[in-house]
């Protein structure tokens, strides 16, 4: 007992030792290592089915170890007045109601929206809310990008996958003119993810993360902000081309998948010589994910 309570506070304290050679197991462990404190009932369980003090008491390793990991997020903080709202949702293509959707994300005073899954068909519906409190807006393809300051230098970036036809546009790049100075903002929708028998596929994912971090990297301008749904949490090994040129994201759980009980948040809001603040999910629209919320200090 005691060696499966310290193997579980290696894993939860070093996930990046176990391997994505079976299944992409080490991504899968990642992207929902947050739910792991949930091995510390089970193991208290057996460890009582054993009447294994020891083992109890070994439960307390990968609890400590969990919040070292994640305690920031259950405790509060005052993160001051931010400089910029940002708010992020994948508004799903089924949305029965797109101007319901932009009325709720406009409740939260953002400067700057970043949807995706947006349809042509939809847009007039978006712009009729979003444009007298956000004047300024792109649309690229299926992503879009609403904002309180004007917008230059929009056009849709390329971060297909290799066996994707052109008709596959789910990433925007524009420079915001904030008070404050320039920033250069991306807006992305990666390939999903298929959990099967086999484990996790992420292929289209993971080079669709790197192309979007190879554009990031280059990009010219200091401040800088990636928006998107990214079909993976922060910690995901798979995201290190673009988390590696961003600052990590605060504790904060804001959970936004799926959107009826959500486990994971695989919406993002980073930035670039900026901190995001505060991150925290929004009350659900008629999507199948909630609306994220960033502070950026």
């Amino acid at each position: 007992m005691l060696c499966v309570a310290l193997l579980a506070a290696v894993i939860i304290g070093f996930p990046g030792l176990v391997p994505n050679a079976i299944g992409n197991l080490g991504s899968l462990i990642e992207t929902f290592l947050p739910w792991s404190v949930l091995l510390v009932p089970l193991l208290l369980v057996i460890a009582g089915w054993r009447r294994s003090r020891l083992g109890a008491l070994g439960t307390l390793l990968p609890l400590a170890v969990w919040l070292v990991q994640f305690g920031g997020h259950l405790l509060p903080r005052d993160t001051g007045t931010p400089e910029l709202t940002v708010v992020q949702h994948n508004v799903s293509d089924e949305n029965p109601d797109p101007a319901a959707t932009a009325r709720a994300l406009l409740a939260a005073g953002p400067d700057l929206v970043g949807l995706e899954e947006v349809l042509p068909e939809a847009v007039p519906a978006y712009a009729s809310v979003l444009d007298p409190a956000l004047p300024f807006h792109t649309v690229q393809g299926t992503v879009a990008l609403w904002s309180r300051f004007p917008l230059t230098e929009a056009a849709p970036v390329d971060i297909r996958p290799h066996d994707l036809g052109t008709d596959w546009n789910r990433g925007l790049r524009a420079v915001a003119r904030a008070p404050r100075g320039d920033i250069a903002v991306y807006v992305a929708h990666l390939p999903s993810v298929r959990l099967t028998a086999g484990g996790l596929t992420s292929d289209r994912r993971d080079e669709s993360a790197r192309r979007l971090g190879a554009l990031i990297s280059a990009d010219p301008v200091p401040r800088l902000l990636v928006i998107g749904d990214l079909n993976t949490t922060a910690g995901d090994r798979g995201l290190r081309p673009i988390s590696r040129s961003t600052t990590a994201p605060p504790a904060d759980f804001a959970l936004t998948w799926p959107a009826a009980a959500p486990v994971a948040r695989i919406d993002q809001i980073l930035a670039r010589s900026m901190t995001v603040t505060r991150l925290r999910a929004l009350p659900r629209t008629a999507s199948d994910h909630r609306p994220l919320a960033a502070g950026i200090g």
